[in-house]
């Protein structure tokens, strides 16, 4: 029988057979190596230290917490990324043990390095040197006081510039202390958790916040130093700047450096105050974390959110100290510790008007739990906060350029007040209706974006300025406009998870998706907009009956029941089971997969093809 095989499968023959022929070649020199020296190390594992550490001394009941499983590779050799540019090389993986009272919600990989090696014709991403693998874990309420070892299987192979080794498997074991609630729960090994921002989403890792800023964690800290210089515009602060910057003696003191001097002892006043309050509000996270948990607490900080907002809108005011606004008041230079002392206690009452959006900002940091990053977060808000009086301390005569206090200020001051509804829609929708919680943001883009926009009634009869009210208006209606489309997008269809179903598939011959997720899951969200949404991937498993899982509550009887039954260790967790009713092991997924990449393990499970054949 003849065959005619186009150019093209020819050229993807060869390539395949040039492979497969490079895989053989560098295992045969693995082997003679092997066989020639006995002084070689032939293990993967040979090629790595691996330590494991937690980012607090103990846990408390129904707390969440991090740990790091470091690798510390020895030089030459380095491990495959997670990810691996090669399909024949096999990735560095962690996979947790399923264990009765701690869950898995998320799992962060290195970021790879692009290296170019002898054995391979394309660069290659790897691991080299110190490369840590961060786990973020959750505690059941109910789990008794106790040690207790966490085991995870780790997977490396480790290749040097001329050959790979064997790839090898080890368990890891993490020691955990559990404590009661209310115990506290003091930071430890603060500079192994140092790179935890860096860290990437790998293959069968879990998703992570950075999402919403696309891994960027620099444009979240502009934000925030916008937001603080933001607040220089607001009508408590903005009459107050010349009178503060006449602290630094102004045009009475012609040495300039000395001026910019007492400036920076003010502003560090202020950046002292706002870090001190962001760590303590991260070492309440612990608090923050177990309250977040009840309905009732959201509901009250959403609440209180409302609350803080009123003030924006004029129904009521928070009123400065007599005593801080008199020594404000006064003329002529201050000491280096008055000058100190001042920005300390304009930290603390620095206006009405910034007091409910530091509120606001301050019980985020509480649910975030970072003291690091609480204190970044108030250390760059406070910069951009005192920014202005950098400038116009140091150069004085830009104080007759700053354009005169007016009714825009009370705009600004409205801007915050929508912000802080829109915070406190956001509290409240978590306790109310989690799955809506997007729409709060929807709607408060465009309800503002009408607001302040167009209905609001400041600078009427200042063109500039209604140009930019206007701007502002079109440009958040935009936003919401373009978010209502993205939530418009329909997903996959689930059905809600019964062991009738999983039975009644495998009678009538289908393959079963079950995906396994939690509200509290930012991963679990991330599929559900970005992957389930995708239209090849509900082309691809609409043959199949896709079940749902709900372990928000990953401790109840049910959760765990179906927990030991499928070996599921953490959300989002999807597995997948054949037409004969058999899981597909090497199908399951455990975090957040991107479309393309989903599409291939659905493809191990029930292939394309042969969907279309059926």
């Amino acid at each position: 029988m003849n065959y005619c095989i186009s150019n093209p499968e020819i050229s993807r023959m060869n390539k395949a057979g040039f492979r497969l022929l490079q895989f053989l070649l560098i295992m045969a020199i693995g082997l003679l190596a092997t066989a020639e020296s006995k002084a070689q190390m032939v293990s993967s594992l040979d090629q790595l230290d691996v330590q494991t550490a937690l980012n607090v001394t103990q846990v408390e009941q129904g707390e969440e917490f991090r740990a790091v499983v470091e690798l510390n590779i020895q030089y030459p050799w380095h491990v495959n990324s997670h990810t691996p540019t090669l399909e024949w090389l096999i990735p560095t993986t962690l996979e947790m043990e399923r264990s009765e009272h701690i869950i898995l919600t998320d799992i962060r990989y290195p970021p790879a390095l692009t290296m170019t090696f002898g054995f391979a014709e394309e660069p290659l991403d790897v691991y080299e040197e110190t490369s840590p693998i961060y786990l973020n874990l959750r505690t059941s309420s109910s789990t008794p006081i106790g040690e207790y070892i966490l085991r995870a299987k780790l997977t490396v192979q480790a290749c040097d510039d001329m050959q790979c080794l064997a790839p090898g498997t080890k368990t890891v074991e993490i020691p955990i202390q559990i404590v009661e609630a209310g115990a506290g729960m003091p930071s430890a090994n603060e500079a192994q958790f140092l790179a935890y921002d860096d860290a990437v989403t790998g293959g069968s890792g879990s998703g992570d916040i950075s999402a919403l800023f696309d891994g960027n964690l620099f444009l979240a800290f502009l934000g925030i130093f916008l937001i603080g210089l933001a607040l220089n515009l607001t009508p408590c602060v903005y009459p107050m700047i010349s009178v503060t910057v006449s602290l630094f003696g102004g045009q009475q003191d012609t040495n300039t450096l000395r001026v910019f001097g007492k400036a920076v002892i003010y502003v560090l006043g202020i950046a002292t105050m706002y870090s001190v309050l962001g760590v303590i509000a991260a070492l309440s996270g612990g608090l923050f974390g177990s309250w977040l948990q009840s309905p009732w607490m959201l509901g009250f900080i959403g609440f209180l959110m409302f609350g803080l907002a009123l003030s924006m809108f004029g129904l009521y005011e928070i009123q400065m100290p007599y005593w801080l606004t008199s020594k404000l008041g006064g003329s002529g230079s201050t000491g280096v510790i008055g000058l100190f002392i001042s920005g300390l206690v304009v930290g603390i009452f620095a206006a009405p008007c910034v007091g409910p959006p530091i509120i606001a900002l301050l019980a985020y940091v509480g649910t975030v739990g970072d003291p690091v990053f609480g204190f970044w977060v108030f250390f760059i808000l406070s910069l951009g906060l005192g920014l202005p009086y950098l400038i116009l301390g140091t150069f004085s005569g830009l104080m007759s350029q700053l354009p005169k206090s007016g009714t825009w200020m009370v705009w600004v001051k409205k801007l915050f007040g929508i912000i802080l509804i829109g915070v406190g829609g956001f509290y409240l929708g978590l306790a109310l209706f989690p799955q809506l919680v997007e729409w709060v943001i929807v709607g408060t883009l465009l309800i503002g974006g009408i607001y302040l926009g167009f209905i609001e009634q400041s600078g009427k009869g200042k063109t500039g300025f209604m140009i930019t009210k206007y701007a502002t208006g079109i440009v958040a209606i935009g936003l919401s406009v373009m978010l209502y489309m993205n939530l418009q997008k329909e997903g996959i269809i689930w059905e809600t998870y019964s062991a009738d179903k999983i039975e009644m598939a495998a009678q009538n011959g289908k393959p079963v998706m079950i995906d396994f997720y939690a509200d509290w899951c930012i991963p679990c969200l991330e599929l559900e907009r970005i992957t389930f949404t995708d239209q090849e991937v509900i082309d691809a498993t609409q043959n199949m009956v896709r079940l749902k899982v709900d372990l928000t509550n990953f401790d109840s009887p049910e959760s765990e029941a179906l927990r030991q039954q499928y070996n599921i260790a953490g959300v989002p967790t999807i597995v997948f089971i054949d037409a004969n009713g058999n899981e597909v092991q090497q199908a399951r997924v455990i975090g957040f997969l991107r479309p393309n990449d989903f599409l291939q393990r659905v493809d191990m499970a029930h292939p394309r093809e042969l969907t279309a054949a059926e």
